[in-house]
């Protein structure tokens, strides 16, 4: 149900969804036993690495203006039912979403919220006026499945519209104000998306209003989280603060890049708006429904963490993928949409869509976008002055958050951007470095550490993919040679008979300073070989039975692929 926009009160009511349209992508693959080694699905592996990293600062006070119900201090994050199911959606659904975001760690990295969406109720109320659970879909009602995502330590939400009917046509809220609030706080639900279809003709900040003093006024005391769904029309970010804890900036997104770009362009400019209790959103992420490539999920993911956005996922959870769990759960990029000085980015220079953004972080650290708006590949430059960091006589760390890289500059801040991508750095001051440090490298695509067969030393010894554990066989250490070195520094990555063709095997052997064994970590996340200038590669990882343990790692031409993509751990 995609709508048009229009931009006249009449017209409002003929507008059909708040939400995007569903898309699909497809299911996980994992790997099989093996008694030589401990083993466990692509997906776990990945979000218990990322587990692993450092967790982000919480605390923040609300600002002046915001809506004085403490909730929202920081983006909030979640999953909603529409852009994957639509209508289709069940309670079984919603607690399998539940089930995952806890046994995933997503939970754990701050994903709180379940929401449902459109076409929960029934097409009536009952005879009291009261809004009904649709008894197929919501057998235990809508009270039976808060209760079970309460118990998973979570937050439900559920949606409704400021008219006379949802944007699908169920039952809307408008002139039940009270009534509903009522019923949603007795179902202890936590968060109420609020659409915009159907509308009487009168403003949706009076209708909002009078629904956020429901809220308030709810015969249980229940605090509730309050979304409004405006579409981006009546200049809602003018108001937003006083009425709800975020506002929808802009129509609804679908899964491509061409929607992305454009409530990009429109949700960057209204940083002045956002903050502690209210956000601006640019609405649900796409990550996961298969419309974008890989390097254009994590770009969305990477621009509403910098916009302090909410990150609201819309993707079947349960069945995602290792690349798209590799994407959801990076904490160190959720901790910069999470940061407790709740500033939202802003755009620094955006010449020939070559956009800077610079968000100001607790502690006095930037987080800093490099974000390619074109098809080809482009250096973005910034300064650290530009970004507003002190001066500094010992240099800035650059702390790439995608591929986990440490880099030193003197002031300088840039980086060879894929077309479409974005590069994200941690800036601070002082210096740092990977160069000399010993680390898992974990491949997005499958989940899994890079691995010397079996633990095997001998020359030729094939390199794979492994579930991650730690062994010294997966322990890489980058020299400033170039050099990819296992076991202590003793032997090295190694492309076989220094050949330069794609398809090259990538095989450990000893060092011997050849140019065969010296490779490139890239911005983009990206491993190249100097020799051959093609990209280390999971042999058909592109494809989904292509990231299984024992899968050879071979020299490949760069694509993009998530098969391509590294992180150090």
């Amino acid at each position: 149900m995609v709508r048009t926009l229009r931009t006249s009160r009449a017209s409002r009511a003929l507008r059909t969804s708040c939400a995007a349209r569903p898309e699909y992508d497809s299911a996980p693959t994992g790997g099989r036993k093996s008694a030589r080694r401990r083993t466990g699905t692509a997906v776990g592996t990945v979000l218990a690495l990322i587990a692993a990293s450092a967790a982000w600062v919480v605390g923040a006070a609300p600002s002046a203006d915001a809506l004085p119900n403490g909730l929202a201090l920081t983006p909030p994050m979640g999953w909603n039912s529409w852009n994957k199911f639509g209508c289709n959606i069940t309670e079984q659904k919603v607690e399998s979403v539940a089930d995952y975001l806890v046994s995933s760690g997503l939970a754990a990295s701050g994903y709180a919220y379940v929401d449902i969406d459109d076409c929960w109720m029934a097409g009536s109320r009952d005879a009291a006026g009261r809004l009904v659970p649709d008894p197929v879909k919501f057998p235990d009602g809508i009270s039976g499945t808060a209760a079970y995502v309460h118990a998973k330590g979570l937050k439900l939400g559920i949606y409704e519209s400021a008219g006379t009917k949802t944007c699908a046509g169920y039952p809307g809220s408008l002139g039940h104000e009270q009534t509903d609030a009522n019923s949603f706080a007795s179902w202890g639900v936590d968060l109420l998306k609020y659409d915009n279809c159907n509308d009487d003709g009168t403003s949706a900040q009076r209708r909002d209003t009078t629904m956020r003093d429901a809220l308030a006024n709810n015969s249980s005391g229940r605090a509730i989280l309050f979304s409004l769904c405006e579409w981006g029309v009546d200049n809602v970010w003018t108001w937003g603060a006083g009425v709800g804890n975020m506002w929808r900036t802009t129509g609804d997104i679908n899964d491509s890049y061409g929607s992305l770009l454009s409530i990009f362009h429109a949700n960057v400019k209204l940083a002045q708006y956002a903050g502690p209790g209210g956000w601006n959103d640019p609405d649900m992420l796409e990550v996961g429904n298969g419309g974008m490539s890989f390097t254009e999920d994590r770009s969305e993911f990477s621009l509403w963490a910098e916009m302090a956005a909410p990150l609201i996922t819309g993707n079947d959870l349960p069945n995602s993928s290792a690349a798209t769990a590799s994407i959801l759960g990076n904490r160190d990029v959720v901790a910069v949409d999470q940061d407790a000085l709740g500033k939202q980015g802003v755009q620094v220079s955006a010449a020939g869509g070559l956009d800077v953004l610079a968000k100001p972080l607790a502690g006095g650290d930037v987080s800093v976008a490099l974000f390619n708006e074109n098809s080809g590949a482009a250096t973005i430059s910034t300064t650290a002055s530009a970004v507003g960091l002190p001066a500094s006589s010992s240099g800035y760390s650059l702390d790439n958050l995608w591929s986990h890289v440490k880099t030193t500059t003197s002031g300088a801040i840039s980086a060879t951007v894929p077309g479409h991508g974005t590069v994200l750095f941690r800036v601070s001051t002082g210096s740092a470095t990977s160069t000399g440090t010993t680390h898992a490298l974990v491949g997005a695509s499958s989940g899994r550490c890079l691995d010397a067969y079996d633990n095997e030393t001998t020359p030729g010894t094939k390199i794979e993919i492994w579930d991650c554990n730690g062994g010294a066989n997966q322990k890489v250490t980058l020299t400033a040679a170039g050099e990819l070195r296992l076991y202590g520094g003793t032997q090295c990555l190694d492309a076989t008979g220094a050949a330069t063709t794609a398809g090259t095997k990538v095989e450990l052997w000893n060092c011997n300073g050849g140019t065969n064994q010296q490779w490139r970590p890239n911005a983009d996340g990206t491993v190249t070989g100097v020799q051959s200038g093609l990209c280390l590669d999971v042999t058909g990882g592109d494809q989904p039975a292509g990231n299984v343990n024992g899968t050879q790692l071979e020299l490949w031409n760069c694509n993009g692929g998530a098969n391509q993509q590294w992180r150090l751990s």
